[in-house]
């Protein structure tokens, strides 16, 4: 049986972060896990939670999520915030993430051309932990 994946992603870009999922799901289907659950947070900031609770009882998880640019420094510093959590549970766990989070700063016209890269590219990083 394949390793045991675990998905958080963000809903705030509840449209483009489901063909993000799509395309984790295939990738995912192809390197032979099992995607276990699915757990869709409101926005970045829910993304640690919800990925520290999945970490408890799947192999690995992936993030998929977009952080716009906005008019304030505000998604940037949130970014931040977010990625360093997501650094900690994973070394806290033991356990792989993949990051498939667009941004910070992405504007509107770099988001579509990155949705399949990075889904895909945040469930391949967990084949190459055990």
């Amino acid at each position: 049986m394949g390793k045991r994946i675990g998905l958080v992603c963000g809903s705030f870009h509840r449209n483009e972060v489901e063909r993000m999922l799509a395309f984790a799901v295939e990738e995912a289907e192809g390197l032979e896990f099992v995607v276990g659950d699915v757990v869709w947070v409101p926005g970045s900031m829910e993304v640690p939670l919800a990925l520290d609770r999945l970490l408890s009882n799947h192999d690995a998880v992936a993030c998929l999520g977009i952080i716009e640019k906005g008019e304030t420094q505000h998604g940037l510093a949130m970014g931040q915030a977010v990625i360093k959590t997501i650094l900690d549970l994973q070394l806290k766990h033991d356990k792989a993430v993949g990051l498939g989070i667009i941004g910070p700063g992405a504007e509107p016209h770099h988001i579509e051309p990155r949705l399949e890269p990075h889904a895909r590219a945040a469930v391949r990083a967990l084949a190459d932990f055990s």
